[in-house]
């Protein structure tokens, strides 16, 4: 089966058995669940069809498993201390209205993916010659890792901070250059897995570039840094430090604060 195929043909199962449950169950407990769920799934399925690529060609599914695990844990934590997402107001008991956010996610997982298909599509499979490690494999892996750290950094320093009981925003650590580090991070990493392709793209494969323009659009215009902007402005927009905090800070690349 063809890589691409796959993400989407997985990508969309997952997704569809667990908006079955959640339409049963009428929650979104399960909905961070199945996003990350459905990365490393599709990811731990190129790995094991297409283990005769070669270990190069596979690092970025191997990257992108380490990194769903990750999320995965954390989101699950989250949801279960909160109980709730805010985002699916309205929409859990209208079940044609919550089956278009589980569709949307579903494109969106293999959308994205499309660089770590791109990684074993651009060896026909099975490499006649292995692929070498070179310097686009370097630079993307380097990219993923400094991605990868700054969301992870971001994620433990906002939950410790809300852990601390301390009230209002936070605007310390990584959150003192960026106002959404974690984004950063996590479009970082998917940029890096782009680079990481490089050498083995051509014709086609050169659109699965789209892969990381789709998160980062998706993260500064429609269902990150946008949402996360209009609740704390609805929390904080009267407070000084935090009219103070926006002016001064970058709102998604991290940079020192202005004057």
């Amino acid at each position: 089966m063809n890589p691409f195929v796959l993400s989407a043909v997985v990508a969309l199962a997952i997704n569809g058995v667990f908006f079955a449950y959640a339409v049963v169950k009428k929650t979104d407990v399960v909905t961070d669940l199945s996003y990350s769920l459905s990365f490393g799934l599709v990811s731990a399925f190129i790995l094991a069809l297409w283990n005769r690529a070669g270990v190069v060609a596979l690092v970025p599914a191997a990257l992108t498993v380490v990194w769903a695990a990750r999320l995965g844990a954390y989101l699950f934590g989250r949801i279960r201390k909160t109980k709730v997402d805010h985002r699916f107001d309205g929409m859990r008991e209208v079940p044609l209205k919550f089956a278009r956010f589980w569709i949307l996610q579903a494109v969106a997982v293999a959308v994205i993916l499309a660089p770590v298909a791109a990684s074993v599509a651009g060896t026909g499979g099975f490499p006649a010659i292995p692929r070498k490690f070179g310097i686009f494999e370097l630079v993307g892996v380097a990219m993923w890792l400094k991605g990868f750290i700054f969301e992870v950094t971001a994620d433990a320093q906002k939950s410790a901070f809300k852990s601390s009981g301390k009230p209002g925003f936070i605007a310390t650590g990584l959150w003192k250059y960026s106002r959404h580090p974690n984004y950063f991070g996590e479009a970082l990493l998917w940029w890096g897995l782009f680079v990481y392709t490089v050498p083995v793209l051509s014709g086609a494969l050169w659109l699965s570039a789209i892969g990381p323009i789709f998160i980062t659009l998706l993260l500064l215009f429609v269902s990150g840094i946008p949402l996360l902007e209009k609740s704390a402005d609805a929390k904080y927009g009267a407070d000084p430090a935090y009219i103070d905090y926006k002016r001064r800070t970058n709102i998604f690349i991290p940079f020192l604060p202005r004057r």
